[in-house]
């Protein structure tokens, strides 16, 4: 991967619905070049998906929570990981150091909705007990972190 690619690819995570001409103009390049590069980095794994990004309020889901998931002694955590995975609520998991072996993103409609789920949690196998915060505002989510792939963009170069 090349300061090129990264460049395209600080382009996609910024505006994934750019066209082959548009990231063409932006890297100087022709749209085939272009096209035929993200080709290969789709193929190689580096790009993994395109999605659409939602307000989760708009549709419904106005309670977010950050789940801390402390494991029982007995517990294999990749059983636990698919468990939770098996969740709709569950939007992000992440394994992490400490006490918790996983902290987890819940969106549910309503605070009902959020201790329905906390309590479908902690009956899954392996999860000893919870700390749950839940988050009262956003302030920025998802934006896309391109340190390292745009050099000269922030005035690094």
């Amino acid at each position: 991967m090349d300061q090129v690619d990264r460049k395209i690819i600080a382009a996609l995570r910024e505006n994934g619905r750019a066209t082959y001409a548009d990231l063409g103009r932006s890297v100087g390049l022709s749209a085939s070049s272009v096209h035929e590069r993200v080709g290969k980095l789709e193929a190689a794994g580096v790009i993994t998906g395109y999605h659409a990004m939602v307000d989760p309020n708009t549709v419904g889901l106005g309670v977010t929570a950050l789940v801390g998931i402390h494991p029982t002694d007995t517990a294999t955590e990749d059983d636990v990981a698919e468990a939770l995975g098996a969740l709709d609520e569950v939007e992000s998991c992440y394994a992490v150091a400490g006490d918790e072996a996983f902290v987890v993103k819940v969106r549910v409609a309503t605070v009902d909705d959020l201790e329905k789920t906390l309590g479908r949690l902690r009956r899954i196998p392996g999860v000893g007990r919870t700390n749950t915060t839940v988050v009262l505002s956003t302030r920025f989510e998802g934006r896309p972190n391109n340190a390292g792939l745009d050099e000269g963009r922030n005035g690094d170069a």
